[in-house]
């Protein structure tokens, strides 16, 4: 918050405002308690969730970056759909890592989810309609950056790697 205050962006005190917001009560903080009270019952209250959650961050950090250039109304739009579906897409993968991945891509024990009896994309699709939902907002976040042209690859290509760590 401090580097955000004191930066030379357009409007700090607006970066500052979209970072609180991101990791206060209606953003991570938020999330991460409906997470440890274990409120996610159906797919819905999932996504809010790791909207919440993940998302937030993840929304934040592009609307940051955004607020550095020069965009259009719809470049923004464009970037906050971009940042909504890969926010949950990354969640998804990392539901579907915790099912098949190695603990060195995980960076936690595999199958703690499960052992914990946690609701997660793979408890409520399964893995092969949770992967196909990890794709379908992938397709949906990728196709957000079409109105950048080939200036949208480099977001295009993070997206991808958060998506496709080891799935």
């Amino acid at each position: 918050f401090a580097l955000l205050a004191q930066s030379d962006m357009p409007d700090p005190a607006r970066a500052c405002a979209l970072l609180a917001q991101a990791a206060g009560a209606a953003g991570m903080v938020g999330g991460q308690v409906c997470d440890c009270l274990a409120q996610a019952e159906n797919i819905d209250a999932l996504e809010t969730m790791h909207q919440m959650k993940t998302g937030a961050l993840i929304r934040a950090a592009i609307a940051l970056g955004a607020a550095c250039g020069a965009l259009s109304a719809a470049e923004e739009q464009a970037l906050a759909r971009y940042a909504d579906h890969i926010g949950l897409a990354f969640q998804v993968a990392d539901d579907v890592l915790d099912v098949e991945g190695a603990c060195e891509t995980l960076g936690k024990t595999a199958g703690k989810d499960a052992r914990q009896n946690k609701v997660t994309y793979v408890s409520l699709l399964g893995l092969d309609a949770a992967k196909k939902r990890m794709h379908t907002l992938y397709e949906e976040a990728h196709g957000a950056l079409t109105v950048f042209g080939a200036r949208g690859r480099l977001l295009d290509g993070v997206a991808r790697r958060m998506v496709m760590r080891s799935c």
